[in-house]
């Protein structure tokens, strides 16, 4: 397993990630990820890149555009911690604020897992909307 050699790299790396997906660059995102990776989320896992295209499939579906905004950020060897705030617009047009927090685990330059935290009931009222 390839080590990072700095945290700087690491910091650079999720950058360009966020970047990627503020600007839906699909392509970007899954090269972005080794090609045995997991995302955890919603208490469920998806695996390898083709779970990371079934996750932007569906995030993007739900929205129209996404900013994110770092608010505290830890890297500790090849794991980063990122608490931010992600401001969103979905199709319905609802606007979204809310904060969340990530952990991704990095193998070499590519993200081996990542894991999403964030309020799901927050997240079930952004969402919702009249034509239940």
């Amino acid at each position: 397993m390839k080590k990072l050699k700095s945290t700087s790299r690491i910091r650079e790396l999720a950058k360009d990630l966020d970047d990627a997906i503020e600007k839906k660059d699909v392509e970007s995102i899954v090269a972005a990820f080794t090609e045995d990776c997991c995302i955890e989320l919603f208490g469920i896992t998806l695996h390898g890149q083709a779970g990371v295209r079934r996750w932007l499939y569906w995030f993007y579906g739900k929205l129209k555009w996404v900013k994110l905004t770092p608010i505290t950020i830890m890297i500790e060897g090849d794991t980063f911690f990122e608490e931010f705030l992600v401001e969103a617009e979905l199709n319905h047009g609802a606007l979204v604020k809310a904060k969340q927090s990530e952990v991704l685990v990095y193998q070499g330059d590519k993200v081996k897992c990542l894991r999403l935290y964030f309020d799901r009931l927050e997240f079930a009222e952004a969402v919702a909307h009249d034509s239940l």
